[in-house]
């Protein structure tokens, strides 16, 4: 899962990975009582108006703040119950998408717990401003 940095399209990467939250996911009776590790991804594609060949302001201001992205993912998914892992990750998405600087937007949301032998299930999804 990954996109890559595009200088000549004026994109760079930012991401957060593997940042485990304790949620209530999921369509069985337990899931939905009792807090689940589930592990978010976020990748997200920012305009980059130095790029290709600039350097700009090393000032947290000009920049999506990574941290940020990670306390909306975590806020929204240990804030209520919801039934898809699918859902999840579009909300993540979409509040991600409020700013304007971000094009386009992917979200892993796995549950490692979810399947005995250490099966690891999810899903992934992407979001765009186009």
């Amino acid at each position: 899962m990954s996109f890559a940095p595009d200088a000549a399209a004026g994109l760079r990467l930012v991401f957060v990975r593997h940042l485990e939250v304790q949620a209530l996911l999921g369509v069985h009776a337990h899931e939905q009582t009792r807090p689940q590790r589930v592990i978010l991804d976020l990748e997200l594609a920012v305009e980059d108006p130095e790029a290709p060949s600039a350097e700009g302001p090393d000032r947290l201001s000009r920049v999506v703040d990574y941290a940020a992205a990670a306390e909306t993912a975590r806020r929204i998914a240990t804030s209520a119950h919801v039934w898809l892992a699918e859902t999840l990750a579009e909300r993540i998405a979409i509040s991600l998408l409020e700013d304007a600087r971000i094009r386009r937007v992917r979200v892993c949301v796995t549950k490692p717990d979810a399947m005995p032998g250490s099966i690891e299930v999810g899903v992934v999804i992407e979001r765009s401003r186009f």
